[in-house]
């Protein structure tokens, strides 16, 4: 279905659900992220980039701060008030809606209707793809005039203070700010973000969803904050210099005092410094056209990711090895959390059909598990259709 085909049913089925017309459509892509795995909450930069799939939303506003909305994806309802503490999806929505309200200090009622292609659960983030088409949705009926980077911001906000779900800035900005043809490199402590060219000529966007997901995500990753915090703290006391994060301190530094940071933390260390440098080689050779670079970049981080940070698993390590040994890939790396989830790739155009096929039968084989492919062209952020 084509974008303007889907956003128009969205629309249809306002019209169905409150008798009226919305008075305006946003729509706000998910994301994949190239490198920067487990950077963001150690103050580096990362590589995302916005993906042809996207939460579409239609609203006519309120009067009041009341709110009706209404997800085809889960056909389901909710009806509530602005400022209410909700579970499920509806979160997302109340809670956007909510730190948007106190944002602007006035109310921001509305009537929704949510919709779209955007894939639940693969690791794309869907959660700030609902955000920010809710809040550029409330922003045109309101006419609050937020600018896209603000709006990333509300989502940003929404989803620590409001779902409590303690995440960087990577997935909002993402979402809103992105161009098509380009990935970002965003600056988790600076916010400075700069487009950097993706020749999608030459490749594709190919994620594969293993399809598990582990006890240990939220626990052991809880444990690699707190491993990253106490080895910045351990340096902060041997560099003779401000170490306010792992972004401040060089693979160098973090080799000279490897015997002073004991295990586990010199390897996490070992990661994050290494795994920015990796952030900033690949956007140079993305600028220069180099896919291949690119690639070989992915697997170095996806290596960090498995032996120095320790966050993959045999499903993922499966993934990539399958993917490594495919003609036509320029290479690959686990994404996300880890212990689960999804592994991203660069693939050649013309190979992608073989490439999928293949990866989903050797999987299945190995694993005996069914996972999921997706091919992805790199998409506009933050969008208000009308």
């Amino acid at each position: 279905m084509r974008d303007t085909e889907r956003r128009a049913r969205v629309r249809a089925a306002f019209v169905d659900r409150f008798g009226v017309s919305p008075t305006a459509t946003a729509a706000a892509p998910g994301r994949v992220n190239l490198l920067g795995g487990h950077v963001d909450y150690n103050g580096g930069a990362v590589l995302p980039a916005a993906i042809d799939r996207e939460t579409v939303l239609a609203a006519r506003p309120r009067e009041d701060d009341r709110l009706r909305v209404h997800s085809l994806s889960m056909d389901e309802s909710v009806e509530t008030s602005v400022g209410r503490t909700l579970g499920g999806w509806a979160a997302y929505v109340v809670g956007t809606a909510t730190v948007l309200s106190e944002e602007v200090d006035r109310a921001v009622g509305a009537d929704l209707v949510i919709g779209g292609n955007m894939l639940l659960g693969a690791g794309l983030s869907s959660s700030a793809s609902l955000e920010l088409a809710v809040g550029d949705a409330l922003n045109a009926v309101h006419d609050l005039g937020l600018s896209p980077e603000e709006l990333a911001d509300v989502g940003w906000r929404a989803e620590n203070e409001e779902v409590g779900m303690a995440c960087g800035i990577m997935d909002q900005f993402a979402s809103a700010l992105s161009t098509a043809n380009h990935v970002l490199r965003i600056d988790c402590r600076t916010r400075e973000v700069r487009r950097v060219p993706f020749d999608s000529a030459r490749a594709k966007l190919l994620v594969f969803d293993t399809n598990v997901a582990h006890r240990l995500t939220e626990s052991g990753f809880n444990d690699r904050v707190r491993e990253c915090r106490e080895a910045t703290e351990r340096l902060d006391g041997l560099l003779g210099k401000r170490v306010r994060g792992l972004r401040d301190v060089t693979p160098e530094e973090v080799l000279t005092h490897a015997g002073d940071l004991e295990a586990p933390l010199g390897r996490r260390a070992r990661h994050v410094t290494t795994e920015m440098e990796r952030v900033d080689a690949a956007a140079d050779a993305l600028r220069e056209g180099d896919l291949a670079r690119v690639g070989s970049l992915m697997r170095a981080s996806h290596r960090s990711l498995r032996d120095d940070y320790e966050v993959s698993c045999a499903e993922l390590d499966a993934v990539v090895a399958i993917l490594d040994d495919h003609a036509g890939v320029y290479g690959c790396r686990m994404m996300g959390g880890g212990w689960g989830g999804s592994v991203v790739g660069l693939v050649e155009p013309d190979a992608t059909r073989l490439v999928v096929d293949a990866v989903g039968r050797a999987y299945r084989e190995r694993t005996g598990i069914d996972g999921d492919a997706y091919v992805f062209e790199t998409a506009d952020g933050l969008c208000a259709v009308d």
